[in-house]
């Protein structure tokens, strides 16, 4: 929303900031530092998915006592999710461009329209793969290369997972939307909300279903987030209020969700496409408990990774908004600056893999061939 020079500026005090970044202050970012600018949009953006990584790795955790082939279930299942995660990516991805380009835009009724749109495919899309991976859990499982007795025992959550993928499309589709209004705060709180429900109920789901308890414990944690998305985009209080005559199909609008999200989801599913591969080698190459090794390996890595994320998200806001307001050099300026501080923080990460990945996998198992 526009506001006066006056309104909109920041507090000198860097807590202060951070403060009001974790807060949801509105901000013009369009207009005045662009490093405040950065900080206001990334700092709750990395909380976002640093708790996300904190729940990938207290699940695995929890997951990891029941044994080998819970963890090589798990892992399978993950490796095959993230083709779901390839195309919440890139709709998301969409979503954040298009929003953000009408707010920057100074027009809200269109973002909500596109926000819409982009709401239509993701349904659409999540339909075939939660039927498809409903269907075939067994089948894909096997397919990865794993042993009789993981296809066995991991068949049920697989099923879970895959065939409520709705509740991962729309949880990264809809943070998206908001990012893309700036209010990259209530992203923050909606993946917080799902992703404290979710470290809350999986030591008790896993005590109480075993490893299906997981699976449980992520569909209803992540079903809250959305649950908690859905009641803010249809409240009306924030930049973006949805209505139900937003979900009128717009072909043009349609089609351009879709020409936007296509080069962000074919980037992702080579990504995908790789991890799966490198997962069906290991499994059938080292066994379950080779498979094990590298699935607590990842986790870790993605622990590590989605920070990064997180700062690279503060950049797609900028440039879409700027673009918006016909400032291509603040967008510019916003990348390169992103750029080298996911950089440096980069740099950190590889030092500590280098030096500190046996002390790293201890923590999760004591398995010496793990």
């Amino acid at each position: 929303m526009p506001q006066t020079e006056a309104n909109q500026a920041i507090p000198r005090n860097f807590w202060q900031a951070i403060g009001d970044s974790i807060r949801g202050v509105e901000y013009d970012y369009t207009r005045g530092s662009i490093k405040r600018a950065v900080l206001l949009l990334a700092v709750p953006m990395i909380l976002e998915l640093c708790l996300e990584s904190v729940f990938a790795l207290v699940d695995i955790y929890f997951v990891s006592k029941l044994g080998q082939a819970a963890i090589a279930t798990v892992g399978l299942t993950e490796s095959v999710t993230t083709i779901i995660y390839s195309f919440a990516i890139g709709l998301s991805t969409a979503a954040t461009a298009i929003v953000s380009r009408r707010i920057g835009e100074k027009s809200p009724a269109a973002a909500a329209e596109a926000a819409a749109q982009a709401i239509l495919v993701a349904l659409g899309v999540t339909v075939l793969i939660s039927i498809g991976g409903f269907l075939f859990a067994p089948h894909i499982l096997s397919l990865m290369g794993a042993s009789p007795e993981v296809v066995a025992t991991g068949s049920p959550f697989t099923r879970l997972m895959l065939g409520s993928s709705v509740v991962i499309m729309l949880l990264f589709l809809l943070n998206g939307i908001f990012r893309g209004a700036g209010d990259a705060a209530m992203a923050m709180r909606s993946l917080w909300i799902a992703s404290i429900v979710n470290i809350v109920l999986v030591p008790i789901l896993i005590a109480q279903f075993g490893l299906v308890g997981a699976a449980y414990a992520t569909i209803i944690g992540r079903g809250t987030g959305v649950a908690y998305q859905c009641y803010h985009l249809f409240s009306g209080r924030g930049v973006i209020q949805l209505t139900l005559q937003h979900f009128r199909a717009a072909p043009a609008l349609l089609k351009q969700v879709v020409y936007l999200a296509w080069p962000a989801t074919l980037q992702f599913l080579i990504a995908s496409g790789s991890w799966l591969v490198i997962a069906r080698f290991v499994a059938e190459t080292g066994g379950t408990t080779a498979s094990a090794g590298y699935q607590l390996a990842i986790r870790n890595l993605v622990f590590f990774i989605l920070p990064a994320w997180g700062i690279s998200n503060a950049a797609a806001t900028l440039v879409g908004q700027n673009l918006g307001a016909q400032r291509p050099d603040r967008a510019v300026k916003s990348v390169r600056l992103i750029a080298i501080y996911n950089a440096v923080y980069m740099s950190l990460v590889m030092l500590l893999f280098v030096f500190a990945a046996e002390p790293i996998i201890r923590f999760f198992t004591q398995d010496p061939a793990v």
